[in-house]
C-alpha cells in the first residue's frame, strides 16, 4: 500500500539554481522571465539572488558553481514556465534569439505528435534546460520526437 503524504497540499515554492555568474543569470532571468529582485547578497563568497513575482520568489540563483550544466548527471533535467498563448511563447522565442539563446530545436514545437500544448527549449547561461509553453497552439508543428515527449528527450 502506497505511504500517504504527511500533509495535504505541497504546491512548488521556488526553484533554487546553482549558476557560475549570478549577475549575468540574473539578468538573463529578469529579462527572459519578466522577474523582479526580491534580494540579493554580494559578499564575494556568497552571491545570491531572490528573482519572483508579486514579492513571492520563483527562482533563487546561488553562485557556487564550476562549468556548465551536466544533462546526463542525476539531478534537474529541465526548469518549465508556462504562458497562456502561442503568441507569448512566439514573443519569449524572438527574445531569446535576441539574446543569443541556444536552442535544442528549430522554433516552437509541440509536447508529441499531434498535441496541442507546446514550446520552445532552450538553455540559459549555464546550460541549464529550461522550457516555455503553452497549453494550445503548437498542434501545426512537428514534434521532434515523434509520439515521445518532447520535454523528456533533448
Amino acid at each position: 500500500m502506497p505511504q500517504l503524504a504527511t500533509a495535504t497540499s505541497f504546491q512548488t515554492g521556488h526553484i533554487g539554481l546553482n549558476v557560475t555568474d549570478v549577475d549575468r543569470s540574473r539578468a538573463f532571468y529578469q529579462r527572459v522571465f519578466g522577474l523582479d529582485l526580491l534580494g540579493e547578497g554580494n559578499e564575494p563568497e556568497r552571491r545570491f539572488a531572490f528573482l519572483g513575482r508579486d514579492g513571492q520568489p520563483v527562482v533563487t540563483l546561488w553562485q557556487q558553481s564550476e562549468g556548465s550544466f551536466a544533462p546526463a548527471s542525476p539531478g534537474l533535467h529541465h526548469l518549465s514556465f508556462r504562458v497562456e498563448t502561442i503568441e507569448e511563447v512566439r514573443a519569449v522565442e524572438e527574445l531569446l534569439r535576441e539574446l543569443g539563446a541556444e536552442f535544442a530545436y528549430e522554433g516552437v514545437v509541440p509536447h508529441r505528435e499531434g498535441a496541442d500544448s507546446g514550446g520552445v527549449f532552450f538553455a540559459d547561461p549555464d546550460g541549464i534546460r529550461l522550457e516555455v509553453f503553452t497549453p494550445s497552439g503548437a498542434k501545426s508543428a512537428t514534434a521532434p520526437n515523434g509520439a515521445a515527449p518532447t520535454c523528456g528527450f533533448f
